[in-house]
């Protein structure tokens, strides 16, 4: 079960709402219980979810960088689920069709052959999840190739995300950094857990290559100082053994 667990480094570091630890918590759970007692099939399903909350907060984090394209790229799916652009939360992408949503993946870079592969988990889960008489995930070694394969395309979608991620810390470091007076929080520590952590459902990964950022992006910037010490807070709040 070891190799299952590289996935919980890729869904959020802390959450905004109790609720939301809780949901991620309860599908571990599930899964680890599941498989622990050799029930593989059923073990698989809530790993699929696991695996399609980090999708959705990897969508989260698309829509709040590139809103204006995340806008335009709404036409991909039904009239009915465009509420999406007023979502107040990852989870709300879930009224999309599983395999629809992949399609915003588009926007940080992947391609049709990249999203076919990522959308191709959700047919796997199907043919879990429906009752056509067929355990199709019979022992632990299947079971383990099924993880193998999402921990894969989770990374897979990772390595796209690092470019917006670090757009991300750029921007809030421009943000909090125009003006003197341009902080939210007094302490540093909580305008880097509530603006940019908690606000974009940071992951361990998601920090980890924000950590790679290139701070001297910034040095032509009025205020750099202030940029390259508000980095330096991040970096030592999250300290690599902490990420790695």
């Amino acid at each position: 079960m070891d190799d299952a667990l590289p996935i919980l480094e890729h869904l959020p570091n802390s959450f905004r709402e109790p609720g939301e630890q809780e949901y991620i918590d309860f599908l571990w759970d599930a899964f680890a219980s599941n498989y622990e007692n050799e029930k593989y099939q059923f073990a698989m399903l809530p790993y699929h979810m696991l695996y399609m909350s980090f999708v959705y907060f990897s969508v989260w984090q698309i829509k709040l960088m590139r809103s204006r394209d995340f806008g335009h790229a709404t036409i991909f799916i039904p009239e009915k689920e465009r509420g999406i652009l007023q979502a107040t939360s990852p989870f709300t992408f879930s009224v999309v069709n599983e395999r629809s949503i992949f399609r915003f993946l588009k926007l940080i870079g992947c391609d049709d052959q990249d999203t076919g592969s990522f959308a191709s988990l959700v047919k796997v889960r199907n043919d879990l999840a429906h009752s056509n008489g067929l355990i199709n995930c019979k022992d632990q070694t299947a079971a383990d190739r099924r993880i193998a394969n999402v921990v894969r395309q989770v990374r897979a979608i990772q390595s796209h995300m690092t470019p917006l991620l670090h757009e991300c810390l750029s921007q809030f470091l421009l943000e909090s950094c125009a003006e003197e007076d341009s902080m939210e929080y007094d302490n540093p520590e909580d305008q880097i857990r509530e603006l940019l952590v908690h606000k974009h459902y940071f992951s361990l990964k998601d920090i980890e290559a924000c950590r790679s950022f290139d701070i001297r992006s910034l040095a032509t910037q009025p205020r750099f100082d202030a940029m390259q010490a508000l980095f330096d807070e991040f970096v030592a709040l999250y300290p690599e053994e902490t990420v790695a």
